[in-house]
């Protein structure tokens, strides 16, 4: 049901997650259902398993698939209510509003992108937030 096309430029792990979100929507795949474990797909896709381990770890991420330890991956049961989590528009928003800011507060952009590379650096450091939790300005 799931096929990669190696000449795509779009990346192979964004190809795996949308065409499972695909199955999902199209009820294809069910809540509770069991997916493929990630050595499984990448042979049956003659991909890295590195590639399919990604696709399943933003997929977790977003709610659409769950891992139950060594029992595998399965579908969420609030998958449908997750399909269009979108983190990188929601990223892209709130770093336009405070590139924003800073600009206004006279900030150039090497000064911006010199302060983002030193927490990037520091990333191990930093937690994550939680982006269900956060409120919009």
């Amino acid at each position: 049901m799931i096929t990669i096309d190696l000449n795509s430029q779009v990346a192979l792990f964004s190809q795996l997650m949308t065409q499972l979100k695909r199955a999902i929507e199209l009820k294809m795949l069910l809540p509770g259902d069991a997916l493929p474990s990630i050595r499984q797909l990448a042979a049956d896709l003659d991909i890295n398993a590195k590639t399919v381990a990604k696709a399943y770890s933003l997929l977790e991420r977003d709610s659409i698939i769950e891992s139950r330890g060594s029992k595998g991956s399965f579908v969420h049961e609030k998958a449908l209510q997750h399909l269009d989590t979108d983190i990188n528009a929601w990223l892209v928003e709130v770093l336009t509003k405070d590139i924003s800011k800073y600009r206004a507060a006279g900030v150039t952009d090497p000064e911006i992108r010199i302060a983002f590379q030193q927490i990037l650096s520091k990333s191990t450091s930093l937690q994550t937030p939680n982006t269900n939790s956060e409120t919009k300005e």
